[in-house]
């Protein structure tokens, strides 16, 4: 792989790759392109369909920086030989989990209870609503898919579950009753509820997964720290207050950036290992 450099375009434009998982991703970027622009440090975007595609981007040197979720993270470190860096990630990026939920009129008390029992998770590339949980149920002597049963709910595969449709989708045949218990991220849990998808009251938390990480913005090895170090600056210079990044801070869904992290992406580096995922 060749060092990335500014020279392959004439005005010095840092690339930054994110998916397309939500129209609001457009807005989103467009809103930060002239907040770096002002600040000296000009960017543009380029959005891809999936995340494999991303990834194979900036192994490249299409993109120079990649808004990675946590397995795009997990693809670029195992393609890379553990050489790509993590540069910076929201405040909300951090010590998430979660919860294996079950009705509150079932007799299921503890994960043991879901031998022969159907679980229901998110997107088959989900982190945070399949791959952490149905590890961490293995951990307990569940192998998903021989003690148990897996209903996935492949919404939009490629977008490693940052849309939530497929784990809406989870909570939604738990509710039905179509399955004994379902995976749904911990922020997503009152969501679920408030929104209808849940009825209050009607489900109970079986387990928690131990905190993990999710998203951050990945660098190749020989990226000159001088292209991205003025984009990181600015990044955690931003302030929730500023109006003129406020709202997009919100769509964003963080309050602050904060400098990337890699210890929180433990559990899925061994889930996907675990399940053979990129074999």
């Amino acid at each position: 792989m060749s060092p990335v450099s500014g020279s392959q375009n004439d005005r010095g434009l840092l690339r930054v790759g994110a998916v397309a998982y939500d129209p609001k991703v457009v807005t989103i970027w467009e809103g930060f392109k002239p907040y770096f622009e002002k600040r000296g440090a000009p960017i543009d975007y380029v959005l891809y369909s999936s995340y494999d595609a991303q990834v194979e981007a900036n192994l490249s040197g299409e993109i120079e920086v990649a808004w990675n979720s946590p397995l795009a993270w997990v693809k670029s470190q195992i393609l890379s030989r553990g050489e790509c860096r993590a540069i910076a990630m929201r405040d909300t990026d951090r010590d998430l989990s979660t919860k294996i939920l079950a009705r509150k009129d079932s007799n299921i008390a503890s994960l043991a209870d879901l031998r022969g029992k159907t679980i229901a998770v998110g997107a088959s590339d989900s982190p945070q609503a399949t791959l952490i949980p149905l590890s961490m149920l293995a951990d307990g002597g569940l192998e998903p898919g021989e003690d148990c049963r897996v209903l996935y709910h492949d919404v939009m595969v490629g977008k490693h579950g940052d849309h939530v449709g497929g784990e809406r989708d989870a909570a939604r045949a738990l509710a039905a009753g179509n399955a004994d218990a379902a995976c749904v991220l911990d922020g997503n849990y009152p969501i679920f509820i408030n929104e209808g998808t849940l009825d209050p009251g009607a489900t109970r938390v079986l387990a928690s997964t131990p905190p993990f990480d999710h998203c951050n913005f990945t660098v190749r090895a020989d990226l000159p720290e001088e292209r991205s170090k003025p984009f990181v600056e600015i990044l955690l210079g931003m302030s929730f207050q500023d109006p003129e990044v406020r709202t997009l801070m919100e769509l964003e869904g963080l309050k602050q950036w904060l400098p990337a992290r890699t210890s929180g992406y433990v559990q899925l580096e061994r889930a996907v290992e675990r399940f053979k995922f990129y074999a």
